[in-house]
C-alpha cells in the first residue's frame, strides 16, 4: 500500500471528539441580559416586587435608626446625669413629703453640680381669666419653682422671660409648653388667673424631654408661692445634675441625703432611662415591620419564580434552537439563573434607592438625622440575591432538561 493510501486509512481510523464552548460569567450576564430586555413589562412588574420587599425593610431598619440616632442626639445634647428625686409613700401607702432642708442638703453631695426643686401646690388652680368656671382647669398643674430649675433640667424658653431674682417674688407666671397650648396663652403680658389671684405671664417654656411634668405647668416663683398662696416650703420633685462618672454613686445616696430619716420612702429616678426603655419598646414595633417587609419581599420572590416559568415555557423554541446548535443542558440552566438573579439584582438596587429616599424624606419631616445602616443595604441586596437564585432554579433545571427535538416540537 502507498504512503497515501495509509495516510487516508489513519484518516479515517482517528475519531474526532467535540467540546462544547464554555460560556464566560460575561457571556452569561449579556445572555440574561437579552431575555430580560425581550420581556420590559413583565420584566418591570417583578423587579417592582421585589424592590417593594427591599424599600420596606431598608426603611423601617433606616426609620428605626434614625430615630435612636435621634435620641441619642437629645440626650447628648441635654445630658444623661440628670437624677429625680420624688417623695414615695409609707408602709400603709401614704403618700410622704420630702423634707424643706432637701434641696440644700443634696447641694452638700460632692459630685453633684446643680441642684433644683419644684413645690406642686394641690390647692392651687390656673384659669386664663376669672370667669372660667371652677373646675375647669385644663389640667394645668400650678407649682412654686426655684431660680435653678432651668439649667437643671436642660429647658428653655420660648418667648418671654425665666423667673429671675427681679420677678421671682412678684405675682408672675412662667407657663410650660403644653400648659401655654392649654390656656391658649402665649403673649408675656398678657394676665392670668391663679389661686385667686391675678398674675402676669412673663413666659413660654420649650418642651423639656426630661421633665414632662414641667410641659403641663404653670410655674411661679418660691417666695411669691408662700406670700401669695401659703406654700408650705415642701418640694414635691427635686432635680440633680452630677458629674457624668459619678451618677452612679450620686443615685446611691440621694434617697438617704433626702430624707435621712425615711429613706425607703424616697423615689429616686434616672429620666434618660425612660428614654432609652421608650427606645427599646419602639424595636418591637420595628421588628413587626420588618417581618411584614419579609413577607413583601417573598411575595416578590414568587412573582420572580413565576416569571422565569413563565419564560420557560415562551422560549421552548429558541431553547430547543440553542439545542441544536450544541448548546448543553448546563449552559441553558446558567442563561436562565442568570436572568433571575439579573431580575433579582435590579429589584435589590431599586428597593435599596426607595427605602434610602424614603427614610431621608421621613427623617427631613420629622427634623432628625438621616442613618441608613450600611449593612441594611447589603442585606437587602444578598437576600434578594438567594431569593432569586431559589426562585430561578426549578425553571433554570426545567429548561435545561428539554431536549431540542422535544423544545422544536412543541413550537
Amino acid at each position: 500500500m502507498s504512503r497515501r493510501g495509509r495516510a487516508r486509512g489513519s484518516a479515517r481510523g482517528r475519531t474526532t471528539s467535540l467540546r462544547p464552548a464554555r460560556l464566560s460569567p460575561a457571556d452569561l450576564v449579556r445572555l440574561g441580559g437579552t431575555g430580560l430586555r425581550t420581556r420590559p413589562l413583565r420584566v418591570f412588574l417583578s423587579a417592582l416586587g421585589i424592590a417593594i420587599g427591599v424599600a420596606a425593610m431598608v426603611a423601617v431598619v433606616g426609620i428605626s435608626s434614625s430615630s435612636r440616632a435621634e435620641v441619642d442626639r437629645r440626650l447628648d445634647a441635654l445630658g444623661t446625669n440628670m437624677l429625680r428625686v420624688a417623695p414615695g409613700q409609707t408602709p400603709d401607702g401614704r403618700k410622704t413629703r420630702l423634707p424643706e432642708e432637701a434641696v440644700p442638703m443634696i447641694r452638700r453631695i460632692g459630685p453633684v453640680q446643680q441642684v433644683a426643686a419644684i413645690g406642686v401646690l394641690d390647692g392651687a388652680a390656673v384659669y386664663r381669666n376669672a370667669h372660667v368656671p371652677v373646675g375647669r382647669t385644663s389640667s394645668v398643674q400650678v407649682a412654686a419653682a426655684e431660680p435653678r430649675l432651668l439649667p437643671a433640667i436642660g429647658g428653655s424658653v420660648r418667648t418671654g422671660r425665666w423667673l429671675a431674682s427681679a420677678t421671682e417674688e412678684y405675682p408672675a407666671v412662667v407657663l410650660g409648653a403644653e400648659a401655654a397650648r392649654r390656656l391658649d396663652a402665649y403673649t408675656p403680658g398678657m394676665r392670668l388667673w391663679l389661686g385667686g389671684k391675678w398674675f402676669s405671664l412673663v413666659g413660654v417654656l420649650e418642651p423639656a424631654p426630661l421633665a414632662p411634668e414641667i410641659d403641663s405647668s404653670a410655674l411661679i416663683g418660691w417666695q411669691a408661692a408662700r406670700t401669695y398662696l401659703r406654700f408650705d416650703g415642701h418640694p414635691s420633685t427635686v432635680y440633680v445634675r452630677a458629674r457624668n462618672d459619678r451618677v452612679t454613686a450620686v443615685r446611691d445616696v440621694l434617697a438617704a441625703t433626702a430624707n435621712p430619716a425615711q429613706p425607703n420612702e424616697v423615689l429616686v429616678s434616672r429620666p434618660s432611662d425612660a428614654l432609652a426603655a421608650r427606645e427599646a419598646t419602639e424595636s418591637a414595633l420595628t421588628g413587626l415591620l420588618l417581618g411584614l417587609g419579609g413577607v413583601a419581599l417573598l411575595v416578590g420572590g414568587v412573582g420572580v419564580g413565576n416569571t422565569m416559568v413563565i419564560s420557560v415555557l415562551e422560549r421552548r423554541p429558541e431553547i430547543g434552537l440553542r439545542r441544536a446548535l450544541g448548546a448543553t443542558s448546563g449552559q441553558i440552566r446558567g442563561q436562565f439563573v442568570a436572568e433571575s438573579l439579573l431580575l433579582s439584582a435590579l429589584g435589590g438596587l431599586g428597593g435599596t434607592v426607595l427605602g434610602t429616599a424614603i427614610t431621608a424624606a421621613y427623617a427631613y419631616v420629622r427634623d432628625w438625622p438621616t442613618e441608613v445602616p450600611v449593612w441594611a443595604a447589603g442585606a437587602g441586596i444578598a437576600v434578594t440575591l438567594l431569593i432569586g437564585a431559589t426562585a430561578g432554579l426549578y425553571p433554570a433545571v426545567r429548561a435545561g432538561r428539554l431536549s431540542p427535538t422535544e423544545a422544536l416540537a412543541g413550537s
